[in-house]
């Protein structure tokens, strides 16, 4: 058994050993990291949809979250100032979505995702990527997961 244990040891620190040849670590690209603020976008509505309050917050947090990775990460996107665009388009929806949230206000949040998904547009058009257009989902592509609020 000691010596499994060993063997075990002496290839998990193998596995991890970097050569002085190798790629730094991995860092995910813009759009890598807007497709999973995408996702969360989309589960941000219904978690709303479905007065899920607690997953409302959760995936608002990750929105933000995966926001601020493309800010550390990438602060400059094909010549465009990313942390200042963020600054100036996320701020307000982003007080409005947590005080919609905080006080478990469906028609607040409505706007306040609604004014969120402007902002995602009017940021992608002031980066020049004017062609990724963001709207309501119209479709729950998360049929495996339920929104309404769960036993806590």
């Amino acid at each position: 058994m000691t010596r499994i244990m060993a063997a075990l040891a002496a290839a998990l620190l193998c596995a991890g050993a970097v050569h002085a040849d190798a790629p730094g670590p991995y860092v995910p690209g813009v759009g890598e990291i807007m497709g999973a603020t995408q996702m969360r976008h989309t589960k941000l509505w219904y978690a709303g949809q479905g007065n899920n309050w607690a997953l409302a917050r959760y995936e608002l947090g990750e929105i933000k979250e995966g926001l601020g990775d493309v800010i550390a990460y990438h602060p400059v996107f094909k010549g465009a100032p990313v942390a200042a665009l963020y600054d100036r388009y996320t701020g307000r929806p982003f007080r409005d979505l947590e005080h919609a949230i905080d006080k478990h206000d469906s028609r607040a949040f409505v706007r306040a995702y609604d004014s969120l998904t402007a902002a995602c547009d009017d940021c992608h058009r002031a980066a020049d990527q004017g062609q990724i257009v963001i709207r309501r989902p119209v479709a729950n592509p998360y049929t495996d997961q339920d929104f309404a609020p769960g036993k806590q």
